[in-house]
């Protein structure tokens, strides 16, 4: 095996590694505000910098198979491609720790938790499970170089933002409605938007996977056009 392709099967494995600690930290940061367990949340925020220091050992090795072994073709895609993707996964990750920050902080400061009316009409149980399978959709893609899978995640990713967009919506009406209420509801639009914006995400690394299997570049092109 040449020295390129042993490189290559390496960060396949980096990035596999990095996709499960963001999702895992995805998933307990979701448990964590269900339960409002500040125990799971605390754990979340510390994952943080395991995932900092996994995006930094990918980058750096991006680098050095660029610099000694000169890929192209799909190796050159594939090691560009894996640069944006690591970079979005951390921003998963941020988001994670966003939503772990809030429970801490809504624990410390003795809040309720989040009133059920609030919780249905937000979605926000429905959102959180979206924005995990998209995650692990856009995964497999990535791993079986299944580029029509990919493709899949567009629709996934506008479900979610749908649903964002129609939360919105509901959120403000319930503010408007339950004036005493307005902090829940303001806490509540903050997770919102951090879900959509693991759904863009998504997308965004669903894009990447395109470029390096089937060398088309769709960003800044149209939903039509992405789903050819």
């Amino acid at each position: 095996m040449a020295h390129l392709e042993v490189e290559v099967q390496k960060l396949k494995k980096e990035v596999h590694a990095m996709w499960g600690l963001v999702l895992g930290q995805l998933r307990h940061a979701q448990q964590a505000l269900q339960a409002l367990d500040p125990v799971l949340a605390k754990a979340v925020v510390k994952q943080e910098k395991h995932i900092n220091n996994k995006e930094l050992l990918i980058e750096r090795h991006c680098e050095d198979i660029i610099a000694l072994h000169t890929p192209v073709a799909i190796d050159l895609r594939f090691v560009l491609a894996v640069l944006k993707i690591n970079t979005s996964l951390e921003r998963v990750g941020d988001a994670a720790k966003a939503i772990a920050k809030f429970v801490l902080h809504s624990v410390l400061d003795g809040e309720m938790p989040f009133d059920a009316h609030l919780l249905a009409i937000s979605r926000l149980n429905e959102m959180c499970q979206q924005a995990t399978g998209l995650l692990e959709l856009v995964q497999q893609a990535f791993e079986q170089e299944d580029s029509s899978l990919a493709r899949r995640i567009f629709l996934e990713g506008k479900l979610l933002g749908d649903n964002n967009l129609k939360a919105h919506a509901a959120i403000a009406d319930y503010i408007r409605d339950n004036p005493t209420q307005v902090h829940q509801g303001l806490q509540m639009l903050l997770i919102v938007r951090k879900l959509d914006r693991i759904g863009d995400e998504g997308k965004n690394i669903a894009e990447e996977v395109i470029f390096y299997v089937d060398a088309q570049v769709l960003r800044h092109q149209s939903g039509q056009k992405r789903n050819r």
